[in-house]
């Protein structure tokens, strides 16, 4: 009795949060803005584009302590979730899967294949791209306009979907400097 009061307790003082997302058969976290596609860079690339919404690539391994940290601390944060289901088409790659990937070079491998070709050492890493099919022969690691590898907090996520989103990427604005100017814009409010 004592065993299941306990349990009902921690249940009951459990953020909500934490329950936004659930493990696949892969082991890896999934999210309902996740997108189940063929894995083809420049076909998800071009539905992104028809649905308005910019590319990201997530790559994620299973048991991975921080991918865990952002699916339960980070992604769930209402501004954060937000900003990717309203703006993002978010394709999932497990780090150490066997799933066909084909690059935007037309070269297709499994998941792990393609992973090393990358060069991707982290998870999580997520790499976001152009609304635009890259110059022929480029991968989507040499395609990809920022990376960013491994956890980081909710406002420095929400601020890197941002920046990508307002194009800033493109500008002479660094990204450390664009967090910076944003920190010190809320502090004089």
């Amino acid at each position: 009795m004592l065993k299941k009061l306990i349990i009902l307790c921690a249940l009951a003082v459990t953020p909500a949060l934490a329950t936004e997302t659930t493990l696949g058969d892969d082991g890896l976290h999934k999210t309902d803005w996740m997108r189940d596609t063929f894995r083809d860079m420049a076909g998800d690339l071009e539905e992104a584009n028809a649905e308005g919404k910019r590319f990201v690539v997530i790559i994620e391994q299973r048991g991975c302590i921080y991918c865990t940290k952002m699916h339960e601390q980070v992604f769930p944060d209402p501004k954060v979730k937000a900003m990717i289901e309203d703006n993002y088409f978010v394709v999932q790659i497990n780090m150490f899967g066997d799933i066909e990937v084909t690059d935007f070079d037309g070269e297709t491998l499994s998941e792990k294949e393609m992973i090393s070709k990358w060069n991707i050492v982290f998870t999580p890493t997520i790499m976001f791209f152009d609304d635009k099919l890259p110059p022929e022969g480029m991968t989507a690691a040499q395609a990809a306009v920022m990376t960013m590898p491994g956890a980081f907090g909710k406002f420095t996520t929400l601020s890197m979907f941002q920046f990508i989103l307002e194009k800033r990427n493109e500008g002479d604005e660094h990204f450390q400097k664009y967090v910076a100017r944003i920190v010190a814009e809320r502090s004089q409010n």
